[in-house]
């Protein structure tokens, strides 16, 4: 995993301008993350603690995050602990990937209490502790750990707090050349990786791979075929450590030899391509993780939308190729009438048994014969009478059948819009898309009984982003947004975007005058959140509102517009995230 110890030891280093700090609010976004306000000499800031198993870390964030309309019980209780406390100091666990925050907070009758806030960034046994600092008790943890879990600790109100278990590894920072040498000789049925990764805590496989990276290209045309000798070996080991001990940290994230995307809190030699350094290791943290944490909850959460909207979407296109091959025949109605005409006219000629007969077409002007199919079990007027049923029933069907294509069309795209806007969901747009699917009658709603029920005219999540020229920017990730911020939020002279034929998301800019800029950046937006996010020159259509009109009876977010320009423009990632953006309740 990325996170090692020396991360740790680079986010402990950046955390100590925390010392002093007040926390002023605590929040829980999610099962696994905690975000601390926190007002420092040097400003208002934003801690993500995130004990997440898959991207557990520890950084400032300037990300927006939406809650829960009711806070979780830990974030309740650290609330009481936390909130208004003073961070005495954060220290890391040896070279471990454990970092303790000392809290000192004064409660409501004016006693002072001093708490110890225990993050574990150890993979899928991630934690989140709060301890009685003086007594070591348990107060709660994010994650519970109960007997049955494991037998080794418990993590529960009232438990003794008891440390992961111990590695026996040894401290790389405080390793000499002596004892570098001996571990290395006295394994050397191992790989030269993983007998650094054994031996020392707090080494990843990456930081191994640097450090026999550094020693080759140190030892040169020296060095022998399998791998240097240990002299160079120890040489970049300790050289490298020495600036992790002196906290020298150059965070950098790039491609290894792989093309897989890595990143460090030390220079790396063994990245090859796309090399990006950073001021700090939070802004390497948030450049690397993004919404990765976010996209893997969402994932895990609309795993069973998706299977189900794309075999929504099957059902559709199968049903499209029967009402075409249906509508093939019902163009051909005009033959069953002409057929059915020929035999009433010739029912002096047809005898009960035959299966075929031919006719000539008096209807041809070239009075050419034409074959007609007979059933041997019926007369020859029911034969007759047969045609004529068939003439009906398709004549009939004919308008049936172009509405059932037109809906059935209206019904893949709509399926391709809340694909598309699964990709880009948060939960709570999740949420969103999962009760309109429920409004509509496609799934059952998942309202506990008893629980209150949305009302049609509650409002959604809105996504904010600010152009560079200070200009109002709202994008919809779904269709209950596409509605109130097209519908009910935009003024008649507001300029409304959306990518051309694509699904994608409705984008308004909130103001009659802005500069191309602005527009730009809208354009961008649009583009990066449809269909065609990872595509080049997307077509983007803008115009103002007051042309923006919802058909009657439409599928939600389904919109109808004129005037409009067309923009071409190429996503770009980097523009969009860098544009500030905030999530919050119309």
């Amino acid at each position: 995993m990325a996170l090692d110890g020396i991360v740790t030891r680079a986010i402990a280093a950046e955390l100590a301008s925390l010392q002093g700090a007040r926390i002023s609010k605590v929040h829980q976004p999610s099962g696994s993350d905690i975000i601390f306000q926190i007002r420092s000499r040097e400003g208002n800031k934003k801690l993500l603690l995130s004990a997440s198993l898959t991207y557990p870390r520890i950084q400032f964030t300037e990300q927006s995050y939406m809650n829960p309309p009711e806070a979780p019980m830990f974030c309740m209780l650290l609330r009481k602990h936390c909130e208004g406390g003073l961070i005495e100091k954060i220290e890391q666990v040896g070279m471990e990937r454990i970092l303790h925050f000392w809290i000192r907070q004064r409660d409501e009758v004016g006693d002072v209490s001093l708490k110890k806030l225990v993050v574990e960034l150890m993979g899928r046994h991630s934690n989140i502790i709060l301890l009685d600092a003086a007594t070591e008790t348990i107060l709660d943890g994010i994650h519970h750990v109960t007997p049955a879990i494991s037998s080794y600790r418990i993590v529960m109100p009232g438990i003794q707090y008891q440390e992961p278990p111990q590695q026996n590894k040894l401290n790389p920072l405080e390793t000499a050349e002596e004892t570098f040498k001996q571990k290395w000789n006295g394994n050397i049925a191992d790989t030269p990786v993983n007998r650094l990764v054994e031996t020392y805590t707090g080494l990843s496989p990456l930081i191994a791979q640097e450090v026999m990276n550094r020693a080759s290209h140190a030892a040169g045309e020296t060095a022998s075929a399998g791998e240097p000798d240990v002299s160079a070996i120890w040489k970049a080991f300790d050289e490298l450590m020495t600036g992790v001990r002196e906290g020298r940290f150059a965070p950098c994230t790039g491609l290894n030899a792989r093309g897989k995307l890595v990143f460090s809190a030390v220079p790396l030699t063994l990245i090859e391509e796309e090399r990006r350094t950073f001021d700090s290791i939070s802004l390497c943290m948030e450049h690397y993780y993004g919404d990765k944490a976010d996209r893997d909850t969402v994932k895990q959460k609309v795993g069973d939308l998706i299977k189900f909207l794309q075999n929504e979407r099957g059902k559709n296109v199968k049903k499209l190729d029967h009402l075409d091959k249906d509508l093939e025949e019902a163009q051909d109605a005009e033959q069953y009438r002409i057929k059915g005409e020929l035999l009433f006219a010739s029912l002096h000629l047809l005898k009960k048994g035959m299966k075929e007969i031919e006719l000539a077409n008096f209807y041809d002007e070239e009075q050419r014969e034409i074959k007609i199919t007979l059933d041997p079990l019926s007369g020859p007027s029911d034969n007759a009478q047969r045609y004529f049923k068939k003439y009906n029933k398709y004549k009939n069907s004919l308008a049936v059948i172009d509405e059932q294509i037109k809906k059935t069309h209206e019904e893949i795209a709509y399926m391709d819009n809340l694909l598309q806007q699964l990709n880009d969901a948060s939960l709570r747009d999740v949420d969103e898309i999962r009760a309109e699917l429920a409004e509509q009658g496609y799934v059952r709603s998942r309202v506990p009984r008893g629980a209150k029920k949305k009302k049609k005219n509650d409002k959604p999540t809105l996504h904010l982003y600010t152009s560079s020229e200070g200009i109002e920017i709202y994008v919809g990730k779904n269709n209950l947004q596409n509605e109130f911020i097209t519908n009910r939020l935009a003024h008649s002279s507001d300029t409304w975007l959306h990518t051309k034929d694509i699904p994608g998301s409705h984008v308004l800019i909130r103001s009659a005058e802005y500069g191309e800029a602005t527009l730009n950046e809208a354009a961008q937006l649009a583009a990066f959140f449809s269909q065609a996010k990872h595509s080049s020159s997307v077509p983007v259509d803008t115009t103002q509102i007051r042309h923006v009109r919802k058909p009657s009876g439409s599928k939600p977010g389904f919109v109808i517009y004129d005037h409009q320009k067309t923009l071409f423009v190429t996503p770009d990632e980097d523009l969009v995230k860098a544009l500030p953006n905030t999530v919050k309740n119309a």
